[in-house]
């Protein structure tokens, strides 16, 4: 009886001793269970943050550029090729400054090979002009910096050059300083016309070219096999056309090009303008809307010709006609002072002189009622402004100006209305000789019947 006891008292122990290991195990595996649970929420939030901070993006029109230094093997004929190659870090500051100024972005730099592109992040229409007016530059500088390194009559590099544009896929990232990864057939086209480029040349696609051919002097180059597309046609780009040149050479853009190209920059700027108006003025502006906005840069654009601006004259207006209105996202009261606030914030990122912006802001400010033009140009914007005056749908442009005025408490009934409004088209005027020619004999009919149906007139 004794051995079975002791037979069951060491199962026991053994059982006792297997529970203490059992729970024992346990707790290891809910302690690694936490950690794992630990882990993987972190690897959540690190895949959310990367996620959040990277996003990729489609382009359909972005200009690609390849440059590639050549001639380092020159460097062998130096006393100390360390420090020439050091001189030409010099050269990459330039560089900066000239894509900065185009507003170009550089992707990637990998040995003496850089890759840069237009029209991202930010879309425009003028990244195959101002891709080429970089690369031009940037060519121009780097015969000067080796004129200054080594003399005129010895270069030892030579940067060849490839571009190209069409879509492109860009993931960007980076939350205090953006980075860019581009992708696609356009990138690899790029690559490729830069190879087949030499001697220093600026070479583009066909396309491209088709893009800037109105500018700029292009010469058939090569014929290069693209996969799936065929044999492309590439061009060199000489220098500006002759009505665009500076100088003899064709070298230095004169101001026609310089207006030309900005008046391509306006289409981006109207676009831009339009949306932030749609988004940001009131709901109660029935009036002074986004179609009055277009209204009155039609109407500036049909009195200016009328009137016989130039380009950079029609510019100049037709911007002032896109901001004339636009203080009225802050308040209605004092807004001309506003647009013109928010014009200089805005236009310098369009390339807009300093001398250019007061003239644009001083355009707005005519517009101020009532109206006292100085110049052509401040009398084509007021006559602009208020062209519906003198139009056949007066009636129901005048409806949306009272209902706009009778909800912010502004004016009475509508026999008010009518008085004030016969008041006012008896006291005004047209400045400009083709908004008279235009509108002022259906000005005088408004007038007439505006008397007719209001008592007391």
């Amino acid at each position: 009886m004794s051995d079975l006891m002791e037979q069951y008292q060491k199962q026991i122990q053994e059982l006792t001793k297997q529970n203490r290991e059992l729970l024992q195990r346990n707790k290891e595996l809910i302690e690694q269970n936490e950690w794992l649970n630990a882990e993987l929420e972190k690897l959540k939030i690190r895949i959310e943050h990367e996620s959040a901070d990277k996003k990729s993006l489609r382009f359909k029109m972005a200009t690609v550029l390849f440059a590639e230094i050549r001639g380092f093997t020159n460097l062998s004929n130096e006393k100390n090729p360390q420090l020439v190659i050091d001189e030409l870090d010099r050269f990459y500051l330039i560089m900066e400054d000239i894509i900065q100024k185009y507003n170009i972005e550089k992707v990637s730099s990998i040995g003496d090979t850089i890759m840069l592109v237009g029209g991202v992040p930010k879309k425009n229409r003028t990244n195959p002009i101002e891709m080429v007016l970089s690369a031009m530059e940037i060519q121009k500088q780097f015969r000067l910096f080796q004129d200054e390194l080594f003399g005129p009559d010895k270069h030892i590099w030579e940067m060849n050059m490839g571009i190209h544009t069409g879509p492109v896929v860009c993931s960007i990232t980076g939350k205090k300083k953006e980075t860019y990864d581009i992708k696609g057939e356009t990138v690899n086209i790029a690559s490729r016309i830069e190879a087949a480029s030499g001697n220093g040349k600026i070479i583009i696609s066909e396309y491209t070219r088709e893009l800037i051919s109105a500018y700029f002097k292009c010469r058939y180059f090569t014929r290069l096999p693209a996969k799936y597309v065929g044999d492309m046609n590439l061009y060199e780009v000489t220098g500006f056309l002759p009505e665009y040149a500076f100088d003899e050479k064709g070298l230095l853009p004169n101001s026609q090009f310089i207006t030309k190209l900005q008046l391509i920059r306006y289409d981006d700027l109207e676009e831009f303008m339009l949306d932030k108006l749609e988004r940001e003025l009131p709901k109660y502006l029935y009036y002074h809307n986004i179609k009055h906005t277009m209204d009155v840069v039609i109407q500036c654009e049909i009195i200016g010709r009328g009137e016989g601006l130039n380009d950079e004259e029609m510019l100049l207006l037709k911007t002032a006609a896109l901001f004339h209105d636009a203080g009225q996202t802050v308040q209605s009261k004092g807004h001309e002072e506003i647009s013109v606030q928010i014009a200089r914030e805005i236009l310098p990122k369009y390339q807009y002189t300093s001398e250019q912006m007061d003239i644009i802001c001083d355009i707005i400010r005519a517009t101020e009622l009532p109206p006292r033009p100085k110049n052509l140009l401040e009398k084509i914007i007021c006559d602009a402004d208020l062209d519906y005056l003198g139009r056949a749908d007066f009636i129901p442009v005048s409806n949306m100006l009272y209902k706009e005025l009778y909800e912010q408490n502004l004016i009475g009934d509508i026999n008010e209305w009518n008085q004030l409004q016969i008041k006012f088209l008896t006291s005004h005027q047209y400045f400009t000789d083709t908004a008279n020619r235009l509108r002022e004999v259906n000005k005088q009919t408004q007038i007439e019947r505006l008397r007719q149906i209001t008592p007391d007139a």
